[in-house]
């Protein structure tokens, strides 16, 4: 996989070379043979939110690719500068319009064939009325359990939130999960 993303130095620009570094790393990287510097590929994080009132969660409709016209939590790649809380809350208002209050950390979702961690927080919406959400969505909508569009579903990542989300409000109360995509 790194030799299909870092060809070339970004310090210097010189043609890498793939191979364990002399530092004590077990695993091959992008090295460069002129100035040394070490190229490491590591996961994104996308971060989202689960917005929720009373017995109803919000869900967006994908205005873009991939899943176009598919449901969704809003949730995006985290950015440079922001916390994990901060960039599922700018995702929440840029993708949905929402005016929620953020909560607890709610899940993890490490899928590794695609090199990205999802973390989802839970946001109680402050209101049931979205304004001004962004062109990556084409509409924005609350649904009970029941209601859920399942086979409309965007991300395996989402569905397993929201399976989550539904099974600990049953129970009456929200934990923590921690979860493997294959």
């Amino acid at each position: 996989m790194q030799r299909d993303t870092i060809r070339h130095c970004r310090q210097c620009g010189t043609p890498v070379h793939l191979r364990v570094p002399d530092d004590g790393d077990t695993r091959e990287r992008a090295v460069c043979p002129a100035c040394g510097t070490i190229h490491y590929v590591n996961p994104l994080l996308v971060v989202g939110t689960v917005p929720y009132l009373d017995n109803r969660v919000l869900l967006c409709k994908r205005a873009i690719e991939p899943r176009h016209g598919k449901w969704t939590l809003p949730a995006g790649f985290m950015e440079m500068g922001e916390t994990m809380r901060q960039g599922a809350a700018r995702e929440t208002a840029e993708e949905a319009g929402a005016d929620v209050s953020m909560g607890a950390l709610f899940s993890t979702l490490s899928v590794p064939r695609v090199g990205q961690v999802h973390v989802f927080y839970l946001a109680a919406l402050q209101s049931e009325h979205c304004a001004g959400f962004g062109h990556e969505t084409q509409e924005v909508r609350l649904f009970t359990e029941a209601e859920v569009p399942w086979s409309e579903i965007a991300f395996t990542t989402v569905r397993r939130t929201l399976e989550c989300f539904f099974d600990d409000r049953r129970r009456g109360q929200f934990g923590m999960h921690d979860v493997d995509i294959a």
